[in-house]
């Protein structure tokens, strides 16, 4: 018999990327990125002259398919295997990304008479404009005693599904009315290969309020929102829900012909990245971590127990593997961050000296950073430069950085950002024993793991527990190649999720230990953190929120200017 293997392709939040691998055990045998053309869209549409207000984060969903034009076809050149030896195909995606569609599924951005109209296009995870409506669906929760809301840690994100569902709504009434449905990029992309629009219990859990037992919250929350959303659960948020890794139909003709594979190769429901990149990882059990960690930082931990804590970002069963529940927290700059500070605020000196020792910028700010003993350069950062995702979930929180002088070099901040991030991941990691939720085992997988060495150390150090670092470097497109076996189970696949971990997972992890004279050091320094994060997240000074506001006039009256 010919060797199987599966797809997974991973939609991340610059590119997207496919992975083809071994169904047998796992081995990656080609892996191709595809840039997005017209990447995030935060300025101005495409082709337009349309400006964007803060806040806006977009996508062109022709994005998306040039993945699947461009890499797919590559991997199958670059490996060699016939296209009818790929039995599954697998698909993960960053969440919550949503898009209006029409009846049969046509993105509203691609009509001509919407082109200039921002909210007929994607909406990306980190598109935090709804916040207004993210506050009102909190205060009407808490007011109804609305019990779904424990199980996202008693708040609900601006960046989810129905804040940005009724921000449309509100802010342009009649693209609402042209939306037969609001989807999940995911499960958009699914229809595209398979003709069928199956949502993702694991989107929909996380980001949407449903739940395996009591679905959705009743029209009777929804009208209390807002008479016009009664109905939005039977409209706008119809279709049928299944379990990642279930089939969720066979490719199509077309498909076929736009991928290079045969028609009818089983593709599976999709699965949030964070969680797929949790599966890659290996995560099966319970007390395991899993911190998958690129522009974002998502914290996937897997329990027996479904209990209420604080600002975490959902709990949902069989939210990763049949059987256990799996917790999600997060922080929405991490990767991010890092980037912002290399492009906005290294000085000229520094670039220059890396082009004459011939490293890049980040390479260079290691080496500097990693000389400095904890506690040296006496920074102290708030890693809120996106809000604060877990958990206080409030994306109107912004960054401080205390402690500056003008002794201050661009690696003693580099370090404090690479510190104040591991702060942030200590504090989720209490929040949650805190409640009762044990953590065993921390992995960590993503792009950053693979490339930062000191920032890997300086977590060890920071939690004070060992970090294992996840055996491949495509966790998500890895998990997703998993969901896909499962998917293909009529062609010879694995019969579950859990055995598709079991078989493919990458068993050879690296490890950080913590260095015990640094986690004394770094105890004192969180100690201080904890006081920051407690004085301008809880506090009633809202310094963070009224220099929002501020700027937002400002920038409105200069609109009106130009």
């Amino acid at each position: 018999m010919r060797k199987q293997y599966t797809l997974g392709v991973d939609y991340g939040t610059e590119s997207g990327r496919v992975l083809l691998v071994d169904m047998d055990n796992g081995e990656e045998l080609a892996v191709h990125v595809t840039r997005y053309p017209n990447g995030v869209i935060d300025k101005r549409l495409p082709n337009s002259n349309k400006q964007l207000e803060p806040g806006w984060a977009l996508q062109h969903p022709d994005d998306y398919i040039e993945v699947l034009r461009k890499s797919v076809p590559e991997v199958l050149r670059g490996s060699g295997i016939e296209p009818e030896q790929v039995v599954g195909i697998g698909i993960d995606f960053t969440s919550c990304t949503v898009l209006p569609v029409d009846e049969r599924c046509i993105p509203l951005c691609y009509k001509e008479s919407l082109r200039d109209e921002p909210h007929a296009y994607v909406k990306l995870w980190k598109h935090h404009s709804a916040q207004d409506e993210a506050n009102r669906i909190n205060e009407t929760a808490v007011r109804l005693g609305e019990a779904f809301l424990s199980r996202y840690g008693g708040k609900a994100s601006s960046g989810w599904m129905v804040a940005k569902g009724w921000q449309i709504l509100n802010e342009a009434p009649s693209i609402y009315d042209q939306m037969h449905r609001l989807v999940e990029a995911s499960d958009w992309i699914v229809h595209q290969l398979t003709g069928n629009l199956v949502r993702s219990s694991c989107a929909a859990g996380y980001k949407s309020f449903w739940h395996k037992e009591d679905g959705y919250p009743s029209s009777t929350f929804y009208r209390a929102l807002d008479p016009r959303l009664e109905q939005m659960v039977e409209t706008k948020l119809q279709g049928k829900i299944a379990a990642p890794g279930i089939k969720a139909g066979g490719l199509t003709e077309e498909a076929a012909a736009l991928t290079g594979l045969c028609p009818g190769t089983a593709v599976a429901v999709g699965m949030i990245d964070a969680h797929a990149g949790a599966l890659g990882a290996g995560a099966i059990h319970a007390g395991q971590m899993v911190m998958s960690m690129g522009t974002s930082l998502c914290h996937i931990l897997l329990s027996d127990k479904e209990i209420p804590v604080e600002g975490i970002c959902g709990v949902v069963e069989d939210g990763v593997v049949p059987g256990l529940y799996a917790y999600e927290a997060g922080q929405p700059a991490v990767g991010d961050l890092f980037g912002w500070f290399i492009a906005s605020g290294v000085p000229g000196y520094v670039e220059r000296a890396a082009a004459a020792e011939g490293v890049s910028l980040h390479a260079w700010l290691e080496k500097g950073a990693a000389r400095l003993r904890p506690g040296e350069h006496g920074l102290l950062a708030l890693d809120w430069w996106n809000g604060n995702r877990s958990v206080l979930v409030d994306a109107d929180l912004s960054g401080t950085i205390v402690g500056m002088t003008l002794g201050t070099k661009p690696e003693d901040i580099y370090r404090c950002l690479l510190e104040a991030t591991a702060f942030g991941t200590r504090k989720i990691i209490e929040t949650y024993e805190a409640a009762g939720i044990e953590v065993r085992e921390l992995i960590a997988c993503g792009g950053l793991p693979q490339r930062n060495r000191l920032l890997m150390q300086i977590y060890a150090d920071v939690t004070g527990r060992e970090i294992q670092i996840a055996g491949s470097a495509q966790t998500s497109a890895l998990g997703s190649a998993m969901l896909g076996a499962a998917a293909a189970v009529e062609r010879g696949g694995c019969g579950s999720i859990r055995e598709a971990a079991m078989r493919m997972a990458c068993s050879n992890k690296e490890s950080y230990r913590p260095i015990p004279e640094h986690t004394a050091v770094y105890d004192q320094l969180y100690r201080e953190y904890n006081r920051l994060h407690e004085w301008f997240g809880r506090g009633d000074i809202g310094i963070m929120r009224e220099l929002k506001r501020i700027r937002s006039m400002a920038e409105k009256s200069k609109g009106r200017r130009t």
